[in-house]
């Protein structure tokens, strides 16, 4: 029997420039582009893919739409500050100087960071 197990999880995210969003995944993250096709592009994200579809008057919500947990998150927000991306700072928060949170037990870490289309971003380190 066929199991969702045996797949590979595929996010969706939507952006209004394509060849924008497609330098920023690729060259600025460093993810790989697998496919594309008239509808979109498939990138390779990690275990799983990221299916990014244009929606030429997509407008970004608050909340983070795609995230990755990480071995060493003050490591990969140094990494994508030298690229070039800069965390985002909430008013409030008590985040460090990287932007990263710790949460008041201390055993998680969260920073955010937008795409050029303001698409929220996440690291953790659990």
């Amino acid at each position: 029997m066929n199991s969702l197990k045996s797949g590979i999880a595929v996010s969706f995210i939507y952006v209004t420039e394509r060849d924008r969003a497609l330098r920023f995944y690729t060259e600025l993250l460093g993810f790989k582009l697998r496919q594309s096709d008239d509808f979109g592009d498939f990138i390779e994200s990690g275990g799983g893919l990221l299916r990014m579809t244009v929606i030429p008057d997509h407008v970004a919500r608050p909340h983070p739409v795609l995230g990755w947990d990480v071995p060493d998150i003050v490591a990969v927000a140094s990494e994508l500050r030298g690229r070039g991306v800069m965390l985002t700072m909430y008013e409030g928060l008590g985040q460090d100087q990287l932007g990263i949170w710790t949460s008041p037990d201390g055993k998680a870490k969260v920073a955010w960071f937008a795409d050029p289309d303001g698409n929220v971003l996440s690291l953790s380190q659990t």
